[in-house]
């Protein structure tokens, strides 16, 4: 990963915003991904996102994937007698989950939940102090809001 330097002109003014980049390589050869628009960085803020992108380059991510030679899942046979009817499906209770599972990717890759676990003290409380923490920083992270609005409209949608 590295940072890619943005330039826009707007009201005749060129400003210049930053954006996290990742490689990878295609059948057509090596392609840029974006990963994360920064916006308009100082020089010590571009200095620390670099830090963190060659960290994260040289780290492992736990990101489960399936091998690529690994064994097929064995699918379900679909009874042929069985009818749908298309205009009757209709999606409800959708999930946002890409933003809140970079979040958590990162929180997790970056150390931040061991960290916690050993810094905040365990109680008598039903959701660990050290995983509220997570919450609260991926929720801001997202959508930048009160804690009673996520609580109220954020959590339940992700």
């Amino acid at each position: 990963m590295f940072l890619k330097k943005l330039k826009r002109k707007k009201d005749g003014k060129t400003h210049t915003y930053w954006a996290m980049v990742e490689s990878y390589r295609t059948a057509r050869g090596p392609r840029h991904r974006i990963v994360a628009y920064l916006g308009e960085l100082e020089k010590g803020q571009r200095k620390g996102w670099a830090n963190l992108s060659r960290t994260l380059d040289g780290k492992q991510l736990q990101v489960l994937q399936p091998e690529l030679f690994g064994e097929e899942p064995q699918a379900q046979p679909v009874p042929e007698n069985v009818k749908v009817n298309i205009r009757g499906v209709r999606v409800e209770k959708t999930t946002d989950f890409g933003d809140v599972w970079l979040a958590l990717l990162l929180w997790r890759t970056l150390g931040l939940d061991e960290l916690f676990k050993g810094i905040l003290p365990e109680g008598r409380e039903d959701v660990e102090w050290s995983l509220m923490a997570a919450i609260l920083a991926i929720a801001r992270f997202c959508q930048s809001s009160s804690e009673l609005r996520i609580c109220d409209a954020w959590y339940p949608g992700t």
